[in-house]
């Protein structure tokens, strides 16, 4: 089956937040049942893989207010409006890992949850230079960690990393190095 199943009947926006929003459709099956889908809102991301030549990565630990924890993943940050993902993806990982790659590999893009229009764009940054980081008021706290590429695998297979764009991009970008 290709496209949508049922027709949209009405939208509603029911929230709204900065760059979010959640939405409630009503829909219409082609036997006639309706239901209401929720959908929440929300910008692109880019999540970077910065990689070095000795096989090294960076990831970066957080507070995540909404899950109430720390977390390790990968650099990433929120498509401003009317920005290009790779543009993004660049300010990113200076802004994050204080980190200037000059060779940069789209890894395709990945979802969030299916209630989500959240799309992330995936890239392997290679070449890279250390520069001054420039973090945002909200990554004041963030730690960074250099480790073997491996170790971060082991990371993301394991759950310590539990953020799943950064697990997509680290298993997407070990297989585009040839690694499985």
């Amino acid at each position: 089956m290709t496209g949508r199943p049922f027709e949209v009947v009405s939208s509603r926006e029911l929230a709204a937040h900065h760059h979010y929003s959640l939405r409630a459709d009503e829909v219409r099956w082609p036997d006639g049942t309706e239901t209401s889908y929720g959908v929440f809102i929300q910008p692109q991301a880019a999540v970077m893989v910065p990689l070095t030549e000795e096989l090294t990565t960076f990831i970066v630990r957080q507070w995540r207010h909404s899950w109430e924890m720390d977390a390790w993943e990968c650099p990433a940050g929120t498509v401003e409006e009317g920005e290009d993902p790779a543009a993004t993806a660049r300010r990113e990982l200076i802004e994050e890992a204080g980190l200037s790659a000059s060779r940069w590999d789209p890894l395709g893009t990945a979802r969030a949850t299916a209630v989500s229009t959240m799309r992330f764009n995936l890239y392997l940054a290679r070449d890279l230079e250390r520069v001054e980081r420039r973090p945002e008021i909200y990554e004041r706290d963030m730690v960074i960690r250099e480790l073997p590429l491996a170790e971060a695998l082991d990371l993301a297979a394991d759950g310590t990393i539990q953020h799943a764009a950064s697990i997509a991009a680290l298993f997407r970008a070990s297989r585009a190095l040839g690694r499985s």
